[in-house]
């Protein structure tokens, strides 16, 4: 696994990922649970590459800030770029955009597990 692997992802504001649909807040701005899935998608998809295919990455922490609201119909970008690699413990640092600039940024904590013993864990 290398420092530096990273990816971005897109969306676009929509009235499902606002803060009063999914109960976060009562606006219809973007959510910040949603910018935090947008930043561990992100982060996921930066290292999927590199792994096996009986493994994947779950994410155990996350420490953003909300910088700023982005409107229904904004674009928002996150980006995940692997800082850290300490065994099975990946760190990221992740960073949201909307046309304007940043909307948030902090790191991400995944770790990498076989899938079968993971699943293996809910019985």
């Amino acid at each position: 696994m290398e420092i530096g692997l990273t990816h971005s992802t897109l969306t676009v504001v929509a009235e499902s990922n606002t803060a009063a649909y999914i109960g976060s807040g009562d606006l219809a701005v973007f959510a910040t649970p949603a910018m935090a899935a947008l930043m561990e998608n992100a982060a996921m998809l930066a290292v999927a590459p590199s792994l096996d295919e009986s493994q994947t990455t779950v994410g155990s922490q996350i420490d953003t800030t909300h910088i700023k609201p982005t409107a229904v119909g904004g674009k928002v970008v996150a980006t995940a770029v692997l800082t850290a690699v300490e065994g099975r413990k990946l760190t990221f640092k992740v960073e949201a955009r909307d046309e304007q600039g940043i909307i948030g940024e902090g790191t991400h904590v995944r770790y990498i597990v076989d899938r079968a013993k993971f699943l293996a864990k809910l019985k």
